[in-house]
């Protein structure tokens, strides 16, 4: 069963949406394999935002988003299901809000646009992080949660459907 990492950063949380986004993970099937919410030390976001990410957009833009990151609470869900990484960035949309389709995550509750952001200075705040590929999301669970903090569970209904 594949896993993905979701972070609801601090815009999700200053909105006080973070139980509309969490909704629309558990309607699609999604299992919540690990949950929990905290203040990102600027150590474990420069794990999340790593070098690649200043190789690709450069450091002033890793820079900005490791602020934005750590400005206030976040929520780390691990979640698991068949396809989850695909399933979720098709939920999430286009990481550029402005440009997400409406009924996406980011294209429902964001408008944000890069130009914004590059004039103010500051990282982009699209509500959510989800990770790019499989492997990524290995990593990246690795980064917010200890292997004790997962919880494996099998609600009954599954029990019946899904094969591990």
């Amino acid at each position: 069963m594949e896993q993905t990492l979701i972070l609801l950063k601090p815009d999700a949380l200053d909105r006080g949406i973070v139980g509309e986004i969490l909704s629309r993970f558990e309607k699609v099937g999604a299992r919540m394999v690990g949950m929990k919410m905290l203040v990102s030390s600027k150590d474990t976001a420069q794990l999340h935002y790593t070098e690649d990410l200043a190789k690709r957009r450069g450091e002033k833009v890793r820079e900005m988003m490791i602020e934005m990151l750590t400005s206030g609470p976040v929520v780390a869900l691990a979640l698991e299901g068949i396809d989850i990484v695909e399933v979720v960035r098709k939920m999430v949309g286009a990481t550029e809000p402005k440009a997400a389709l409406p009924g996406t995550i980011r294209g429902d509750y964001a408008h944000i646009s890069y130009r914004y952001a590059d004039e103010k200075g500051i990282g982009i705040f699209n509500l959510i992080h989800a990770s790019a590929t499989p492997e990524e999301a290995k990593m990246e669970i690795a980064v917010w949660f200890k292997p004790e903090e997962l919880v494996k569970h099998r609600p009954n209904y599954t029990k019946m459907t899904l094969r591990d």
